[in-house]
């Protein structure tokens, strides 16, 4: 206990706390002993990572019994809302795979913080095949893991906003949910189209910007 506790930077008294309070597997014992390996440091330094963003112990505890029980999260990650997204699930080790090993306790948290992922008895839980998808061709193109899901929670809070715009367009005392459901392709439409006639402007830009060599004057 006292190894695993300096490991994780950690008093041993705070380790017996979540032991208590089930935040961490119990130890596999031998006779007297209390054997305790790599994945109760991944757990631990995973709990100071989400503390430090904010979240709660009773949160940190919920997110622990499901992983250790096998309870269902899709409440947790809002999967039983209706949605055209197909979620994944992978063991760490797959999850680790896909990013290339920069799965770490930091951007682990960053993910639940976004409600991008969640935890079903062994299994992690990604909300969406797209979005994981694109995240990772992100990654294999070079761009951390932390910066993608920096930008991630940016684009919540403008795709928020967006909903909220097209909700307050069609919701009218003569339309309701369902026309709304019905109308969403058009929303959808129009972002799309929005986001790449923004993305053609950024690359004029960019090649204005970009286009006469270094050294040469102007012509």
């Amino acid at each position: 206990m006292e190894e695993l506790a300096e490991k994780a930077g950690i008093t041993v008294r705070t380790l017996r706390f979540y032991r208590e309070r089930k935040l961490i597997p119990p130890p596999r014992r031998e006779g007297r002993i209390a054997w305790y390996d790599d994945t109760h440091l991944a757990r631990l330094r995973t709990i100071s990572a989400l503390l430090e963003r904010g979240h709660t112990l009773s949160g940190i505890a919920e997110l622990a019994e499901a992983f250790d029980h096998g309870r269902d999260v899709g409440e947790l990650l809002g999967l039983g809302e209706p949605s055209e997204e197909v979620p994944v699930r992978l063991s760490p080790e797959e999850l680790a795979d896909v990013f290339a090993g920069q799965a770490t306790p930091e951007n682990l948290a960053a993910a639940l913080d976004l409600g991008y992922l969640g935890t079903d008895g062994g299994e992690i839980v990604h909300v969406s095949r797209r979005l994981l998808d694109v995240s990772a061709a992100l990654v294999r193109e070079g761009i951390p893991l932390a910066d993608v899901l920096r930008a991630a929670s940016r684009v919540r809070a403008h795709t928020e906003a967006l909903a909220e715009l097209f909700t307050t367009l069609v919701l009218t005392q003569d339309r309701g949910a369902e026309d709304l459901q019905r109308l969403r392709p058009l929303a959808k439409s129009v972002v799309e189209a929005e986001l790449s006639m923004a993305l053609d402007r950024r690359l004029r830009e960019k090649e204005r910007g970009g286009g006469t060599a270094p050294g040469s004057a102007p012509a």
